[in-house]
């Protein structure tokens, strides 16, 4: 225990060290240029000369949320099918540009965007350059790519939902969460829904969203920058804009007006979870800082307050954990715990609303706030010591937030954040009336009459609607 203690003292000290050395309250400034093509694709691109590298990373405005009706997983798939062939390119080929030349690709779906990257070396920009203009203007949309790729979405399914003993909890809590916003079908999709799906849905969801003007491209790393203008010129600027409408979701979510309760039973639970959700505003919201440096006082490291009383003190669960789940139409504020064995649900729960309390009734100490905003300041000085991690932070601002700009400006935000502030948005949006409780359950304790206690289809592979 006292080495950990030490360790844990060391780490805090180091941290205040490195955001001292940063002058704490500056980040450097990313200077990056803008244009937007004819064809209207949005080209950022920022010279970093620090290692003789690059990444280009595309992010299409295109997410889960945009899935179509009884049609969930259309954006995982097609994260998927991406490095499927093209007309000019064979299956896999991205892997074969990147990893043979000693870089790396990877590709990830998320609720607003689904976003691609590879870091190669500098003399393979244009390579590559050319290899995401060919996959957004030409993808290989058949029945043959859209089978393999569906099987393939549909045992990350069973892996990471069905087979661990509280992926069903985490499914769960999307679907309960949201009653009228997209968000509410999580992104991997469902097993039932892409069985439905045909070939021709896929390439109306491809047609639809997979053009320039809902594209961004961001270059970061060792380049000329009128060089790179010639290659995007090139490349990129002969693919047409097409003629059909981008739809976007403009769905508000209601605000809610009193808890509601859930029971969610799953036949393979060694430990009982509970959870908390809370209906808070997007990332673009005035409030998402103060929501930020919350969930990090709350859970951030051992010393954090649900670590220390629940888990330490109390030993009532084995994790707990808080998070700002701030997505770009509204935002989750979201508690997690899972029981230590022969604990009650219902004690965490308790345990869980005496910290919210403790939250909402006295601000929290200077010192627990300059250690938040030390953690915070020095993740994102990480995220920067890379060009994968600068072109993430931009995509972020420019797709997610609207404007490309506050990669600069969020470190302020965040920083300006006061005790008042933290005790402010607790006591606005952590409130019995917008709160949703789920419980995890083994399948065992389910009631034998269950009709007032509804669970989610996940044990069959899909989500309830």
């Amino acid at each position: 225990m006292k080495r950990l203690t030490l360790l844990f003292i060391s780490s805090v000290f180091i941290t205040a060290a490195v955001c001292a050395a940063y002058g704490q309250t500056k980040m450097p400034q990313m200077k990056f240029r803008e244009r937007t093509l004819p064809n209207g694709l949005r080209v950022l691109s920022v010279i970093d000369k620090s290692s003789p590298t690059v990444t280009i990373n595309v992010w299409y405005h295109v997410g889960s949320k945009d899935d179509p009706d009884h049609r969930s997983g259309f954006a995982h798939l097609f994260e998927h099918i991406m490095f499927k062939s093209t007309k000019n390119m064979k299956a896999e080929m991205m892997d074969r540009l990147t990893e043979d030349v000693g870089g790396n690709n990877n590709a990830t779906t998320q609720d607003d965007a689904t976003i691609y990257y590879e870091t190669i070396p500098a003399n393979y920009l244009e390579t590559l350059l050319w290899a995401e203009a060919e996959r957004l203007a030409s993808l290989t949309v058949d029945d043959e790519n859209f089978k393999s790729e569906r099987a393939v979405v549909e045992e990350e399914f069973r892996q990471s939902i069905l087979a661990p003993p509280n992926g069903r909890f985490f499914y769960a809590m999307d679907v309960r969460s949201w009653n009228a916003h997209p968000y509410k079908r999580p992104g991997i999709g469902s097993i039932e829904d892409l069985d439905a799906a045909t070939v021709e849905d896929v390439i109306k969801f491809h047609n639809t969203y997979y053009r320039p003007d809902n594209a961004t491209l961001i270059v970061v790393g060792d380049f000329d920058q009128k060089q790179l203008d010639t290659w995007v010129d090139k490349y990129f600027v002969p693919i047409p804009k097409p003629n059909l409408p981008l739809p976007r979701v403009n769905v508000t979510e209601p605000a809610r007006t009193g808890e509601k309760r859930f029971m969610e039973y799953a036949p393979n639970v060694p430990l009982k979870g509970v959870a908390f959700t809370y209906l808070v505003p997007s990332s673009k919201s005035d409030d998402a800082a103060a929501l930020r440096m919350a969930s990090t006082i709350l859970s951030q490291g051992r010393s954090s307050r649900l670590y220390q009383s629940l888990v330490y003190q109390q030993q009532l669960t084995t994790t707990a954990t808080a998070g700002a789940d701030l997505r770009e139409d509204a935002g989750m504020f979201t508690f997690t715990a899972l029981t230590v064995n022969g604990k009650k649900p219902e004690d965490v729960e308790a345990a869980l609303r005496a910290e919210i309390k403790k939250l909402q009734d006295a601000p929290v100490s200077a010192a627990e706030l300059e250690k938040a905003k030390n953690q915070i300041v020095t993740g994102q000085l990480r995220q920067r010591e890379t060009s994968l991690g600068k072109s993430n932070a931009l995509g972020r601002a420019a797709v997610l937030l609207g404007d490309p700009n506050r990669v600069n400006t969020e470190l302020d935000r965040l920083q300006s954040v006061t005790a008042a502030d933290i005790q402010r948005v607790a006591q606005k949006y952590l409130t019995d009336n917008n709160r949703y409780v789920i419980y995890y359950l083994p399948e065992s304790e389910r009631p034998k009459t269950s009709g007032n206690n509804p669970s989610t289809d996940a044990a069959k592979g899909g989500a309830s609607k």
